[in-house]
């Protein structure tokens, strides 16, 4: 990013007027009936006092937001009376100034002094160590995910799980809704193909809050239950609905608006791809691409007619990443109703593999077959099949894990 993180912190500290920039899980929408809190809100409105008694470990991130847009660990630190013992930032940091695949490393966080420990990457023995060695006795998390299996917060939250099972400590989660809603879709992970984009086998799209999937995880994956798991709920959110009236600031540095986070779990895939996914563009996961790739891909996948989306002929060049700085044509995603982003990128991938043959490319490093959860995706599209035959071949995953989900629901 060429940001150095330190003088960003410090500078950031020495201008504290209301905090850094921070987010909550969802946009922003009309038609809301009742006020939505989420967990962190309402534990606020208790003065914390759930907390009380006990050191705690904050797994947290920009998104850990009261309504205020003040950062929960922030409040807790200026209301006294939570002892916190740590902080633990995953992915992009507690405070969210790096990039993808970084984070930023352990320091002393200057706004409120506190010692902050980096466990992006991991594992559930060295996490335990950095519990074991803050003093942390019950560990908070309090992040906001957008419903992609391979976004890897939930999978932070798991390793947090495994940690605090293993020195036998409470975990609480205050609970976020899922920006996109609760519909399930998508294949799920081959345990064979388990990585750090997808550990357990949870379809693409889950559909559930963190607060589920931590119920889920605890009674199904963990070798023994938590002592103690504590999901504090969010308040008013009913249907599974995407409509919350909380504000929307970027989960990471590459999910800027409610739409992408809408497009995310299917256009996430062309990560696993040579084209551009949009990185180093303003409309990552909307816009992609590549050289050589001509406005033919537009007008085809326009009269797919794919529900809940146009496709607008675009050409950029990305600032990083992939094609940096080259001229790439591609199309930009113009969301308009609901939509089925899985379905949207299959249709993407199977035009772009046949429209441009000497430009499209899988990732030589199995990426997709990572992100897709099995080589299933990969090998159906190279065998020349079509869109719909490829989403009724996970058709039913679907119906599995609808099933497997259901006891661990908590909005209905």
């Amino acid at each position: 990013m060429g940001l150095n993180r330190r003088r960003f912190l410090t500078a950031s500290a020495a201008a504290s007027a209301a905090g850094l920039a921070a987010t909550s899980a969802c946009a922003a929408e009309p038609g809301a009936a009742t006020e939505v809190r989420a967990g962190a809100d309402v534990l606020a409105d208790r003065g914390f006092s759930d907390l009380r008694g006990r050191r705690i470990g904050v797994v947290t991130n920009p998104t850990g937001i009261l309504r205020s847009l003040q950062h929960v660990v922030d409040a807790m630190h200026e209301a006294g009376s939570v002892d916190i013992a740590a902080v633990f930032g995953p992915e992009h940091g507690f405070r969210g100034t790096s990039q993808a695949g970084g984070s930023e490393g352990d320091h002393r966080d200057p706004r409120t002094g506190l010692p902050v420990y980096d466990a992006y990457g991991a594992d559930a023995a060295q996490l335990a160590e950095m519990f074991r060695k803050a003093g942390v006795e019950q560990v908070v998390f309090d992040i906001a995910d957008v419903g992609a299996r391979f976004y890897t917060y939930i999978w932070t939250m798991y390793t947090a799980m495994q940690a605090a099972q293993r020195l036998g400590l409470g975990f609480a989660v205050l609970d976020r809704p899922n920006p996109i809603g609760g519909r399930v879709a998508g294949p799920r992970l081959d345990p064979a193909f388990a990585s750090s984009v997808g550990r357990l086998p949870i379809v693409q799209q889950h559909g559930m809050t963190v607060g589920e999937l931590a119920r889920l995880f605890d009674r199904e994956h963990l070798p023994e239950r938590l002592p103690q798991l504590h999901v504090v709920r969010v308040d008013g959110w009913r249907g599974r609905t995407e409509a919350t009236g909380l504000p929307w600031v970027p989960p990471s540095p590459n999910m800027p608006t409610a739409d992408t986070a809408a497009l995310y779990p299917g256009t996430g895939l062309f990560e696993g791809t040579v084209l551009s996914e949009g990185r180093g563009t303003t409309r990552p996961f909307e816009i992609i691409g590549a050289p050589g790739v001509d406005w033919k891909w537009a007008e085809e996948l326009n009269a797919a007619g794919l529900d809940g989306v146009r496709f607008r002929e675009t050409y950029f060049a990305p600032t990083f990443s992939k094609h940096a700085e080259k001229t790439c044509g591609g199309v930009q995603i113009h969301r308009d109703g609901p939509v089925d982003p899985i379905r949207v990128a299959v249709a993407m991938l199977v035009t772009a593999r046949r429209l441009y043959p000497q430009v499209f490319a899988w990732r030589g490093d199995g990426m997709v077959d990572k992100l897709s959860g099995s080589a299933r995706l990969r090998e159906m599209i190279d065998a020349g099949a079509d869109t719909t035959e490829i989403v009724e071949s996970w058709h039913g995953d679907v119906v599995g894990f609808r099933r497997q989900r259901d006891p661990y629901l908590l909005y209905r």
